[in-house]
């Protein structure tokens, strides 16, 4: 009778802590489902403002067309990536695109001062900051799903229970790591 009790306990034990290594992965999953859907609602913020931005600089630059070809495609392409990888490369050609559009802003004085292109301009900065915030909160989730899905003992559990692989991190471009690797020199005169 003492024996089945106790194989009846170590049953309950493995059962429940079956369970919470579920949920657990279960609520980290859907975590970062929701931090990519935060990410996506930023970067649509930030692809609905660019028609407008191109918009305003082209009544200021009417002969920079290839300027504003390249912003259009590297729109297009980033609104059809797919997947954190996808999207991360997508956003490295939109972010350079984008400072070709406010480089050539810099030789119109006129446009500079436009309050619409101003305010353009602050809602882009703003989107900025919101992406980076969603970035990092997106990449913290991953790497507490990756790491739950790692760690004993949940690693022996997590295939059997559907959690298969490691969720993709949103990464910089290789060329995004070399300037942080080595930041521009400053130098006064």
């Amino acid at each position: 009778m003492w024996v089945v009790i106790l194989v009846i306990v170590i049953v309950l034990i493995v059962v429940i802590a079956s369970v919470a290594m579920y949920n657990g992965l279960v609520r980290l999953n859907v975590r970062a489902d929701e931090a990519w859907s935060d990410i996506t609602v930023q970067l649509k913020r930030r692809y609905d403002l660019i028609p407008n931005l191109v918009n305003t600089v082209q009544g200021y630059a009417t002969h920079e067309k290839t300027v504003f070809q390249t912003v259009t495609e590297a729109r297009a392409n980033a609104l059809s990536a797919q997947g954190p990888k996808e999207t991360a490369q997508a956003e490295n050609q939109i972010q350079g695109a984008l400072k070709s559009l406010f480089a050539v802003s810099e030789n119109y004085p006129d446009l500079k001062a436009n309050q619409g292109f101003l305010d353009l301009q602050a809602q882009l900065v703003d989107t900025e900051d919101k992406i980076q915030a969603s970035r990092r909160f997106y990449n913290g989730v991953v790497r507490d799903f990756n790491t739950k899905r790692k760690v004993f003992p949940t690693k022996m559990f997590a295939n059997m229970l559907g959690f298969k692989t490691d969720k993709e991190f949103f990464e910089t471009s290789e060329a995004e790591t070399a300037q942080i690797q080595d930041p521009v020199a400053v130098k006064f005169n």
